[in-house]
């Protein structure tokens, strides 16, 4: 099936893939309703077997392995959330993979270009496309769904509206959906105020990494997992603002597992106002590359950094229980700068600042928009906007995480901050907060 071909509602196609990405796409524009990707492990029946069937962003992978959330991206105006579909791995139990869609601040009939494609997870080759023209006050859509015939997977463009969004859909299906006294969906993220100016020479391209006396105690063995608790699905996503900051883990029921943050972010082409010259004489910053770090300090005293540069990696089951991604010089990879932090180990753990450097293509933040999610394994996904950047600043302070004795609150930070000439990124972000390392530089 080539790029251009479509499918019209109610046909199908085979999917001769072992394993797909199945790929939700939008346009980004001003105004238009963020858009979530979801999907569904029924039975014949057509329901689910129980809550855990759901995979959406605040319960991002099935246990078996088979359906796993990737999240956004956004570039050039063109926005996505893709899941990946393991068609392997799906149990014989269920029948069918529904693939949703949902809008949160308004209707699909705000968002244009909504598509769903199928891709082979192996060479990329599209597989299927369903193109949704009709949409109008729906906040929830089934755009497919992947189901089996005769032992062989095939893919149905489906294209259901739904009136009562991602809870409506999701309850039809026999999820039971546990939702405040409020509205469902945290309020968006107002628009961003530009950063206080900071006069200051931009910063030398100079990259460190710690010096550490203390040697590093043997691993401790990771306590056994909890069973789980059978509850309700939250479809609550919290927002950090200027106005609200800050949020207790313990209180969104992200208190154990693995916690997921995610950097994400779309490079502006063009200066507003500016010419469109100027605007394709900044598209270089494309190849930007971004570090997402972190500071540790352990309630043992243990100090220290996880990052790409020195291959500091870190580790998640021995201290100090954060590890970072592979670090992706390319910009291929579709969900951005990842790192784990081991909240079963957060009794071990004081205080960490997640932060984020300019390793190279651009000598400043100004040209970015990001955003920061914190994914819990068990709760609800935190996230928010960085503001604007207004000074040549090539380390932001993203988010403090401290242990408060009895729970990890999560601090906004979205802190701008600008290098004095000679002075590292890291270091410049250690004396801001108060870590007090002794640094050296260092190379990817």
């Amino acid at each position: 099936m080539g790029a251009s071909m479509t499918m019209l509602k109610g046909t199908n196609v085979p999917v001769a893939a072992q394993a797909v990405r199945v790929e939700l796409g939008w346009r980004a524009a001003p105004g238009t309703p963020d858009v979530d990707a979801s999907a569904l492990l029924l039975l014949g029946s057509g329901k689910v077997r129980s809550d855990a069937d759901f995979v959406f962003y605040n319960q991002p992978s099935h246990a078996s392995g088979a359906v796993r959330h990737e999240g956004k991206r956004t570039a050039a105006g063109a926005a996505t959330d893709t899941l990946a579909v393991d068609l392997a791995r799906v149990e014989p139990a269920v029948d069918r993979v529904v693939l949703a869609a949902s809008a949160d601040g308004g209707s699909f009939g705000r968002v244009s270009g909504l598509y769903v494609r199928v891709t082979d997870a192996a060479n990329g080759a599209e597989l299927a496309r369903f193109d949704s023209t009709d949409a109008t006050v729906e906040t929830a859509f089934i755009l497919g769904e992947l189901y089996r015939r005769q032992g062989a997977w095939k893919f149905r463009a489906v294209g259901q509206g739904y009136g009562t969004g991602l809870e409506g859909l999701a309850t039809d299906f026999g999820i039971s959906v546990d939702e405040p006294q409020q509205p469902a969906r945290a309020p968006q993220p107002q628009p961003p105020h530009p950063a206080t100016r900071v006069a200051a020479t931009p910063p030398p391209p100079q990259y460190a990494q710690p010096t550490l006396a203390a040697p590093m105690a043997p691993p401790v063995p990771p306590a056994p997992p909890a069973p789980p608790v059978a509850q309700p699905v939250r479809l609550t996503k919290v927002t950090l603002t200027k106005e609200a900051p800050s949020v207790s883990l313990a209180k969104q029921g992200g208190t154990s597992g693995a916690m997921r943050v995610n950097l994400n972010w779309e490079v502006r082409k063009q200066f507003k106002g500016w010419g469109s010259k100027l605007g394709r004489a900044v598209a270089h910053h494309a190849d930007l590359d971004l570090d997402l770090c972190a500071l540790y300090e352990l309630t043992d005293g243990r100090k220290g950094v996880v990052q790409a540069l020195g291959n500091a990696f870190g580790a998640l089951h021995q201290p100090p229980y954060v590890q970072l991604d592979g670090d992706d010089r390319t910009g291929a990879v579709a969900s951005g700068e990842n790192l784990t932090i081991n909240l079963d180990q957060k009794a071990r753990i004081r205080r960490l600042l997640i932060f984020v450097t300019i390793y190279e293509g651009a000598r400043s933040f100004a040209d970015l928009h990001a955003t920061v999610t914190l994914q819990p394994q068990h709760g609800m996904a935190i996230d928010f906007s960085l503001d604007e950047c207004t000074v040549p600043s090539t380390v932001c302070a993203l988010a403090l995480i401290t242990n408060t004795g009895t729970d990890l609150t999560v601090q906004r930070e979205a802190r701008y901050l600008v290098p004095q000439r000679g002075v590292s990124p890291q270091r410049t972000i250690d004396q801001a907060y108060g870590w007090g390392m002794n640094w050296t530089p260092g190379r990817k």
